[in-house]
């Protein structure tokens, strides 16, 4: 089987996925530093030592990527592969978040299209975990037809905690 790119350059007429870098810290906390952003989400990634720390985690996660629109070219936010460990035919995707300029419209669909067609090369399923407080994100990966599942009906799926929610697309 061959290896996965993590970091690939993807693009279609809308946004630009490239490998995140160093040089994205400053202009990705520009968009991050936004509280509704985080407001569903368990991390408060709006403060700085708490975005630090997460950028600092996805640049060694070597699957981290930065999405760029791509007529202004301006970062609007970031998302990330990520192996699944025992389960070598699946891929996850998440960390995602956009720009609230972004929001209700193409955008997350453009990337995650992106994201899912350069995964399915590779792989026949891609997971999404959510918190079970993150609805917006849930109806995110509804929209692109993630399913619900239960990860105890899959033996090899690593165990997830309690508030928390598995999404799956199959090939």
């Amino acid at each position: 089987m061959v290896k996965m790119d993590l970091q690939p350059l993807l693009e279609n007429e809308l946004v630009q996925i490239r490998p995140l870098a160093q040089q994205d810290l400053e202009p990705l906390f520009a968009v991050a530093k936004d509280p509704k952003i985080w407001e569903q989400h368990p991390c408060k990634r709006y403060l700085r030592t708490k975005f630090n720390s997460f950028f600092e985690e996805s640049i060694k996660s070597k699957g981290a990527l930065i999405l760029i629109d791509k007529k202004s070219r301006a970062i609007i936010g970031s998302s990330r592969f990520k192996k699944v460990e025992g389960f070598s035919k699946c891929i996850e995707i998440g960390w995602t978040f956009l720009s609230r300029n972004y929001w209700g419209g193409a955008y997350n669909k453009a990337v995650k299209d992106l994201m899912i067609a350069h995964a399915f090369k590779y792989v026949d399923n891609i997971l999404f975990y959510i918190a079970k407080d993150n609805i917006r994100s849930q109806k995110a990966v509804e929209k692109i037809k993630g399913e619900k599942i239960l990860a105890s009906g899959y033996d090899k799926l690593p165990k997830v905690n309690s508030d928390t929610f598995t999404f799956i697309i199959k090939k």
